[in-house]
This record gives structure tokens, sequence and C-alpha cells, in this order.
């Protein structure tokens, strides 16, 4: 089999684990997380965020529209390092190794500019080891859009089976097939390096 050319990582879930109930639930329990995330759509907001809107204005915006809340909806601005956590180390070791082999690593993650910028400057620099990166904040559009996949694919002049894409959700996975990319829905380090070797990537 001809190795693809390129290995696309997602970030959240992927590198770094992204699980805000958890956090929610660790800091005020489990009761008070669902009141919060029942009464606030918190993932609405951060979907806003990761297609450009500015990260403590819209924190702050909401945090105003909620006052009875404001100081839990704070927290995914001012402890962002203590939601997004920690970082998933097989996933680091392995894009590691395919770097020190040669293979491009690129990065497509459905994340704000101003939160990339407020992770790599602080608890992840790890975030600039990436041949590209393709921020959704930055581009203007989000996975699952075939468009932030074909600017992808526009900038980095390769296309189709060239690429091996990496993520946790199945919807952002679909979208890469159906343009030809090789695809793996990550669920752990040890099957994600399984499948590279299958791909004849050298790990």
């Amino acid at each position: 089999m001809t190795p693809p050319k390129a290995v696309i990582f997602d970030i959240g879930n992927v590198l770094i684990r992204w699980q805000p109930e958890a956090y929610y639930d660790r800091r005020f329990g489990v009761a008070r997380r669902k009141a919060l995330f029942g009464a606030v759509d918190l993932h609405a907001m951060n979907e806003d965020i990761d297609a450009g809107a500015p990260f403590l204005a819209t924190v702050q915006a909401w945090a105003a529209r909620h006052p009875d809340w404001a100081a839990e909806i704070m927290l995914w601005h001012d402890d962002w390092a203590g939601l997004a956590a920690p970082l998933i180390e097989g996933s680091w070791n392995i894009l590691h190794r395919l770097r020190a082999a040669g293979v491009p690593v690129f990065a497509l993650s459905n994340i704000g500019d101003d939160t990339t910028t407020l992770a790599e400057s602080g608890p992840y620099p790890q975030l600039a080891a990436f041949d590209r990166r393709y921020i959704s904040g930055r581009m203007g559009v989000t996975k699952p859009d075939p468009r932030i996949y074909e600017m992808v694919q526009a900038d980095c002049g390769l296309a189709g089976p060239d690429l091996y894409f990496i993520d946790d959700r199945a919807e952002n996975i679909a979208t890469a097939a159906a343009l030809g990319w090789r695809i793996h829905l990550f669920t752990a380090p040890d099957r994600l390096a399984a499948d590279l070797r299958v791909q004849g990537l050298p790990l």
C-alpha cells in the first residue's frame, strides 16, 4: 500500500482531552452542572468561538446574558487550561514519531483563533509542532462543512488518499471520506498506531 503523504490530526479529544461536562462535574458536582448546561447552551457559545468570534468578549457576553451563571460561564475562558486537559500523551508520541520519520503532520481543528494563541503561549506550546495548521477560528468555517476540507487541500496541494485524517467525531470523518481522504475515527492511541502501520507509515 502506498502510504499517505501527510497526516492530519484533530486536536480536541485526539491530542488534548476536551470534556467540558466532566470539568464542571469536578468543580460543582453533577447536579449543578446539569442545571448549568440546561440553562445555558455553552456548546453553542463555543461553536461561535470556533467559527471566529473573539474568545474573551464572547464568554463575557454570554455571562452578562446569564447573570445567575456568570461565574461558571467565565471559567470557560478563565480556566481554559483546566477545561481542556490533559494531554493525550500517546497521541503526541505518535505525532512526534511521524515528524521524526519525515512525515508531514498537519492540524485541522475546530478551535478559536484567540483560544489557540492562549493555549500555545500557556499550557500547550506543543500546538506549534505542526508543519501546517488549519484553525477554524482563523478560517471562518468549521468542520464538518466541506469548505474547510477543500481549503486544506487548496493550501497544502494534496487531496484524496494522499491525506490521512484523524478525528473523534463521525460527522467530521464522513466529510473527509466523501472527499476521498483516508480516515481514522479516533478512540485510543494504540489503535491509531496500528492503523498507521497498516497504511504503510513508519512508526
